[in-house]
């Protein structure tokens, strides 16, 4: 590979990285900033409606900006996108010290505001996410295209680790440190991007233009969805983020009120999660994929997920006499959730992308982030008003059915496809 695609590449990595870290970088506090700021029964409902906010509002901007990329370029895309994150991460912070610092009055509800809108501008710019893997696939072949996703996944579990381990223990120093770090790692993207990145779609692969429709996330998902080669699989795909974020938004008030973990536990919860997504994606998947072929790997992780969310439902608090299995049960879970994620991801977007043509792969790859945004919206709002409502433990069983389901979408369909290939 040359110089120029490895600083792609790299470029690449750093601006999912950037993104992960200051997405990942609050859910350890979440629960912690806005339980001062409404009533103890609405926590569960807020947490989950502010990982919603986010999602949502990238699920409208991504196909946007997947559709901008490939007519304007890769570069001009991320730079604006990457702004907006460090603006972004700013507001957040604001709106989380003033609301701590006010506890009454239109202080809070102006801090809780705050907190919204940066959250929600952070979904806007995280749309870079599509941009980023249109950038990974514009330099590398499709046999290599597999692996090379993979660093999607080596982004999120870097982030995963960096993001709510450095989180939690900086809010210990104080309230406003994780913010502060939020942004100067996105100063950082900014600086390599402007300095070293060069595009990577040439002019004569771009659209000559714009359509207002491709600007509808729906449009451009029932355009993904309709395609009979890629429907089911994308279908899935989308649910399975469903399953996803809501488990990984709402295990925090899970763990932080029913089992009583403090923030540095939530932290150390998600730094293995992204230390064994790092180990998956970036040593194990590659000679996975040759092995066992990407087939056989979208299942493996459909079952892993599965057997994770059984396991969060068996953790009981204190009170009771399994108080002792509680934490390695969640941490059990957590890896599974981690290897799952690692080998379903990359694989079912490899093999979508592989049947997807060149020239539209920014938009189509922006349809799949749409989907996957679209899930992270549902999932953390449906869990946050099942936990509220319902009980706490609600979410990771109706995750159980909604897994079954994420595997008769797509199982059939990846194995007649390595029948045809085998034949």
């Amino acid at each position: 590979m040359s110089r120029t695609k490895s600083i792609a590449l790299l470029c690449a990595f750093v601006t999912l990285l950037n993104d992960r870290i200051g997405e990942s970088m609050v859910f350890p506090l979440l629960t912690f900033l806005v339980a001062p700021l409404v009533d103890a029964q609405h926590v569960g409902l807020v947490v989950g409606l502010l990982g919603g906010s986010y999602a949502a509002s990238q699920f409208l901007a991504t196909p946007v900006i997947g559709s901008l990329s490939d007519h304007f370029g890769r570069r001009p895309v991320l730079i604006i996108c990457i702004i907006g994150t460090a603006l972004s991460v700013s507001l957040f912070g604001l709106g989380a010290i003033l609301g701590t610092r006010l506890l009454v009055g239109p202080g809070a509800s102006v801090g809780l505001t705050l907190m919204f809108v940066g959250r929600s501008l952070h979904g806007v710019a995280g749309g870079t996410a599509a941009t980023a893997q249109a950038v990974i696939v514009d330099v590398t072949p499709p046999a290599k295209r597999a692996r090379a996703l993979g660093l999607v996944g080596v982004a999120i579990g870097l982030g995963f680790i960096i993001g709510p381990g450095a989180g939690s223990w900086l809010m210990g120093v104080h309230l406003s440190l994780p913010i502060a770090m939020g942004v100067v790692v996105a100063l950082l993207n900014l600086l390599l991007t402007l300095l070293f990145f060069s595009e990577t779609l040439p002019r004569t692969a771009r659209h000559p233009s714009l359509s207002l429709s491709a600007f509808n996330p729906f449009w451009n998902m029932i355009q993904t969805l309709g395609n009979p080669r890629v429907g089911r699989l994308s279908l899935g795909f989308g649910l399975f983020f469903i399953v996803l974020y809501s488990c990984v938004t709402i295990l925090v008030p899970f763990v932080s009120l029913e089992l009583q973990w403090q923030a540095t536990d939530v932290g150390h919860a998600f730094a293995l999660l992204g230390g064994v997504a790092i180990v998956v994606q970036g040593v194990l998947l590659g000679p996975l994929s040759k092995w066992l072929g990407e087939q056989r790997l979208v299942p493996m992780g459909i079952g892993l997920m599965l057997l994770g969310c059984l396991l969060v439902s068996l953790a009981r608090p204190a009170t009771t006499a399994l108080d002792v299995m509680a934490k390695p049960l969640v941490d059990s879970a957590v890896v599974m959730w981690a290897m799952g994620i690692g080998l379903l991801v990359p694989s079912l977007r490899a093999i979508i992308s592989r049947r997807l043509a060149a020239g539209s792969q920014g938009q189509a790859l922006g349809s799949l982030q749409a989907l996957q945004s679209l899930g992270a919206s549902v999932g953390p709002i449906t869990a946050g008003i099942l936990f509220t409502y319902l009980t706490p433990r609600t979410p990771f069983l109706i995750a159980v059915f909604t897994l079954l389901l994420v595997g008769g979408l797509t199982i059939g369909p990846l194995m007649r496809q390595r029948q045809q290939v085998v034949s």
